[in-house]
């Protein structure tokens, strides 16, 4: 079973996929849904057509379902659309044969299934081209899984020219109304929630910056129009890659919707050579007819289940270095910061930018990873030390990808870096990127990471990546534009490579904040930095739209400075850390100006958080209210078990003649009762699912408190 509590029976891996021979229809299963797709013969060849995607049915129920629309309408429902025959919708997978030819027409080839994993292949009818269409459901949760692999099956051939190779498509079933839910923003301002309707045409979601970036996050959820928190049908799809992608939502004014994509973004074409195979990364999706809480949950279970390392590690409070010293780093204050840390209660001491090279500002050194000989005369290995002998463990900051022209490493190899002949070579944060498709610049970040985490007792890197890819070149290059899904490749394996050299070290993903937070990066690191911006009350909007596919466990949180080293805003030390409380809980901030009585109200803060943690960190999410500033956002978790719960609310205007209503909790026995911790008030679970629980809020602004309760009887 998965690592959380699944409101879902377990399906027996013999019945995950299904196919009925004489319809030539597959059925895949999962604990509470169905999906179907059936092969079907046409004048431009056989098209695999979507024909179903709800609550579950079986097999002969499959079998007797209509192919959607209708056999003779290839205008939608096709499992990985061409520019073929009626197909004018989003294309799936472009090709160019030459330079004549860029349709397709497929026969059906095999078909295989083992256990929850179905293979389809299908292979042009002229040109050395085979697809296979891969679908593979587990039986502990409701997502499907999907990609695509692309196999030049010609020898001696010329190149097929891929311009666009998606992960898949899904078909929507017909409903009066459409509403699509994104999240966009910028820096400092991610995960940015937005619901609005779904208009005729195409509505593109995309990133064509080399990284995932703030802009846009790579899901999409389409629901009926009528969804709220717990109850109505939603859709969703979420890409599992973190480089440059396209998500495209497709309305007809017929009432057909379909949602599909994958890596690469228009303008990005690879050739396809002969023998070669190009895999897509998982494009998975999920429906339940159960509103968007039930949706968050079910991808919470899914990514602790099948995608996070190690879900079962709480993930540890840490104190990060940057607020606390910015680019003034020398081992006495890392060691003044880290004794006071650990009185906090602090378990990961990590130092950020500036321990390295000649790195007193961004203007210089990124590359050149040693550490600074006057800041550090002996090297980190006595900082290091005195941080284990606190009882913590030890971070260091690293950003791998990138390079200052400033630097020793860029004036030795400044074809490192993405670039094009002839041109201006643009920097962003004065600096420049890497370019880790090239494997002599793999091979090179490799081998100072191994060096760095070999040499010294290193528990956790914090991996960052600055800016975005501009003049995306790579001269003398054979096929110059792989680099856009090569770098990404690259990192993956660096990462996974070190992972299994360095099976202790654990790795936050950074990239200024939230730019690169997805399934791809989170199937190799261990939480993400959601955002630079620690104001609590902007983050109160940004974890919002975090967790509607991201779980707690994952999203790196801080108590910070006060009045905000951003906004300015000022708000109380209690505020802040109940904010943060609501993800992987830090802490960062000139702790050395604290005064005694902030170092012990934070203490006592840390203290409650580790005591909650369990249930915030690997329990279920509720969202009892809206994410708002003007009014009270509440927020409950419940432990695997059902037995104890947590409640977060934060309140930062308060407003004369609205009060605080009681929130009614969710996920609860009826029956049973629970203890409010700390007061050993009981009450029913009955009376707080349908009366509520009062907050106790106190008064005026940026209000907020903790409830905890634990099943009783």
């Amino acid at each position: 079973m998965s690592q959380t509590a699944v409101s879902q029976r377990a399906a027996p891996e013999t019945d995950l996929v299904g196919f009925d021979p004489p319809t030539r229809t597959f059925l895949l299963t999962t604990p509470t849904t169905a999906y179907a797709l059936r092969l079907v013969d046409g004048p431009g060849g056989v098209l695999p057509r979507h024909i179903y995607w709800g609550p579950r049915l079986g097999l002969a129920d499959a079998a007797a379902l209509p192919t959607w629309p209708d056999a003779k309408d290839d205008v939608l429902g096709v499992e990985l659309p061409t520019e073929s025959g009626q197909q004018f919708g989003p294309s799936g997978l472009q090709v160019r044969f030459d330079p004549t030819t860029s349709a397709v027409e497929w026969r059906a080839g095999e078909h295989t299934i083992e256990a929850g994993h179905l293979r389809i292949t299908l292979t042009d009818r002229h040109y050395p081209l085979a697809v296979t269409l891969h679908y593979r459901v587990h039986p502990d949760t409701d997502v499907i899984e999907r990609w695509t692999e692309l196999h030049h099956t010609g020898a001696g051939a010329t190149p097929i020219t891929v311009d666009r190779a998606d992960s898949a498509h899904w078909t929507l079933p017909v409903r009066p109304d459409y509403r699509l839910s994104q999240v966009g923003g910028e820096w400092s301002a991610e995960f940015q929630l937005h619901r609005d309707p779904l208009p005729i045409g195409e509505t593109t979601v995309a990133g064509r910056r080399g990284t995932t970036r703030h802009q846009n996050n790579p899901w999409l959820m389409v629901d009926d129009g009528h969804a709220t928190e717990t109850t109505g049908e939603v859709w969703s799809t979420v890409l599992a890659w973190s480089g440059t992608f396209r998500l495209t939502a497709w309305r007809t004014l017929g009432g057909q919707v379909s949602i599909g994509g994958g890596a690469g973004h228009d303008g990005v074409s690879i050739r396809l050579e002969p023998g070669e195979r190009w895999h897509t990364p998982t494009l998975a999706g999920l429906y339940t007819p159960e509103g968007f809480g039930a949706t968050s949950r079910a991808w919470h279970a899914y990514a602790l289940a099948h995608v996070v390392p190690h879900p079962d590690e709480l993930r540890p409070v840490l104190y990060n270095s940057w607020e606390g010293t910015w680019f003034d780093v020398d081992e006495a204050n890392q060691r003044e910061l880290a004794t006071i840390a650990a009185e906090l209660g602090v378990e990961m001491y990590v130092v950020d930018d500036g321990w390295f090279g000649r790195r007193l500002s961004d203007n210089a050194a990124l590359g050149d990873w040693w550490p600074n000989p006057d800041r550090f005369p002996n090297g980190l290995t006595p900082l290091i030390d005195h941080v284990h002998q606190l009882g913590m463990r030890f971070g260091l900051w690293v950003e791998p990808e990138m390079v200052n022209p400033d630097s020793d490493l860029y004036r030795a190899h400044p074809d490192w870096v993405l670039h094009q002949p002839h041109r201006h070579r643009t920097e962003l944060r004065q600096q420049l990127v890497l370019n880790f498709a090239d494997p002599r610049v793999a091979q090179w970040a490799h081998g100072w990471l191994d060096r760095l985490l070999a040499d010294h007792e290193i528990d956790f890197l914090k991996w960052d990546m600055n800016r975005a890819f501009t003049e995306a070149g790579w001269p003398g290059a054979d096929d110059p534009q792989r680099l856009w899904f090569d770098h990404t490749r690259a990192l993956y394996a660096l990462i996974d490579r070190l992972r299994a050299d360095h099976p202790g070290v654990r790795i936050e993903t950074c990239a200024s904040g939230g730019g690169r937070y997805d399934l791809g990066i989170l199937a190799r690191t261990d939480q993400a930095w959601a955002s630079d911006n620690t104001d609590p009350v902007d983050r109160i909007a940004i974890q919002h739209g975090c967790g509607q596919v991201y779980p707690a466990l994952t999203m790196g949180a801080w108590a910070s400075e006060s009045p905000n080293p951003l906004t300015r805003r000022e708000a109380p030390l209690r505020f802040r850390f109940h904010v943060a409380m609501a993800g992987a809980l830090g802490i960062s901030g000139a702790l050395r100006e604290w005064s005694a009585a902030e170092r012990a109200e934070a203490a006592e803060l840390v203290a409650l958080y580790r005591q909650i943690r369990p249930v915030v960190q690997q329990g279920e999410l509720y969202r009892l209210t809206p994410a708002r500033v003007e009014g009270t956002t509440a927020v409950q978790y419940l432990s695997r078990d059902g037995a104890e719960a947590v409640v977060l609310a934060w309140r930062p205007i308060a407003r004369f003649a609205q009060p605080d209503p009681p929130v009614r909790l969710a996920g609860l026995a009826a029956a049973g009762e629970y203890e409010l911790v700390g007061t050993g008030e009981r009450r029913r679970g009955a009376v707080l699912a349908h009366h509520g629980l009062p907050l106790g809020l106190p008064a005026g602004d940026h209000a907020s408190v903790v409830h905890r309760l634990r099943r009783v009887g």
